[in-house]
């Protein structure tokens, strides 16, 4: 016989899912806050509830109609916009040779977006060369970094 979730766990996930607060899902769902931290990990940790957890999650999605192509198309739009080069003026308006992107960080964060979505992104675990990528620009770059 296969475990199955008791009706505290369904709930707990139900408002966990809907409010995101781990403590306000404990209180609804009826269990103790005397060590809200010990029993919030506890169940985040158990497979049956992470199972339900991406279920419901998937459920919700699915109710939502949203075309993958539609999701993608505009994660693309939103990088490429952001990413896209402009020139730089003086406070007079003349232009200054130089160029900067429109909002790196936008950009940025739509291009990981994207990538977590059609599943490109590796965990530090799975991944052992995987070191963090510094950004250096003309305005920081000094001798001892050439």
């Amino acid at each position: 016989m296969m475990k199955q979730l008791t009706k505290t766990q369904k709930l707990f996930v139900t408002e966990y899912i809907k409010t995101l607060n781990g403590v306000k899902a404990l209180q609804v769902a009826g269990y103790s806050l005397k060590y809200p931290q010990k029993t919030l990990s506890r169940l985040l940790s158990d497979k049956l509830i992470i199972n339900e957890i991406k279920e419901q999650l998937k459920n919700h999605i699915d109710a939502l109609n949203v075309p993958k192509g539609y999701v993608i198309q505009k994660l693309l739009q939103i990088a490429e916009f952001s990413l896209k080069e402009e020139d730089v003026q003086d406070k007079d308006g003349n232009y200054t040779g130089k160029k900067k992107l429109r909002d790196a960080s936008a950009g940025l964060k739509a291009l990981e977006s994207l990538c977590k979505y059609l599943g490109f992104s590796a965990s530090k675990e799975e991944n052992s060369e995987y070191k963090e990528a510094k950004i250096i620009t003309i305005s920081n770059l000094d001798d001892t970094k050439i």
